[in-house]
This record gives structure tokens, sequence and C-alpha cells, in this order.
């Protein structure tokens, strides 16, 4: 699959969170943001013996025993409960994000890791 890397967002720093994702221009409701390949490998590979990689907050669960590291920005999203952009995947090899609602320049664009929107279970880390 060829990537093209989106022209709506880019990479900056998001206060007390480390880089986050942004929207460049005006994202409208229901817009697809990005569409990105992932990487899948074993779980132990990335999370080890003593889960401390660098590369562990950088992941998705896929399937069980796999993570996924997700290409272009993918990995960059920020959490949220209160998220503005969703993600999910498409096939085997895909991940997609989409605007849950228009997104104004220079906001932060935010996914519940959780997947689920109304799923606010503890996520590994204090929520900011």
């Amino acid at each position: 699959m060829a990537h093209v890397q989106s022209t709506l967002i880019t990479i900056k720093e998001a206060a007390n969170k480390g880089l986050g994702v942004f929207a460049v221009r005006r994202i409208p409701k229901d817009a697809e943001i990005e569409r990105v390949p992932v990487l899948i490998l074993p779980e132990d590979d990335i999370y080890g013996q003593d889960r401390t990689s660098k590369l562990a907050g950088y992941v998705f669960e896929w399937e069980e025993g796999e993570i996924a590291l997700a290409l272009g920005y993918g990995s960059l999203y920020n959490h949220s409960f209160k998220p503005n952009a969703q993600y999910w995947r498409e096939g085997d090899d895909t991940q997609i994000y989409v605007a849950l609602r228009d997104i104004e320049p220079g906001e932060e664009i935010t996914i519940n890791y959780n997947r689920d929107l109304d799923n606010h279970d503890d996520v590994g880390f204090e929520v900011v």
C-alpha cells in the first residue's frame, strides 16, 4: 500500500503530553484525517519481559499476542475521554482516523485509546 502523508495535520508539542497531532486547517466532521499503514509485531518484541520499551507508549493492541505500530502520525495522537477523532482498523494492515466533529486549525486532535468512545477504562497513565 502506498502511503501519502495527510496535509490536514502536523506534529508539535502538546502541553504536558509531549508530541501531539494538530490540525493545520479546518477539518469537517466525518472527514478522513489520516490513513496509515501499520506494522504488526509480536507483543513480546515490544514489551519484553520488563515492559519498559520506549515503543510501548506508541503501539496499539491488535490481535491476541500482537501489537501494531501505526506509521505516518498514527502513533502520535494523544488520548482523551472526550476525543474529537476516532480510529479503526481497515483490513490487516491499515488504521484510519476520522473527525468526530469539526476540528479547527491549531486544535489538537485526540482519540480515545480504548477505541470505544464510551469506554473510560484506565489507559495506564494519568489523563491530563
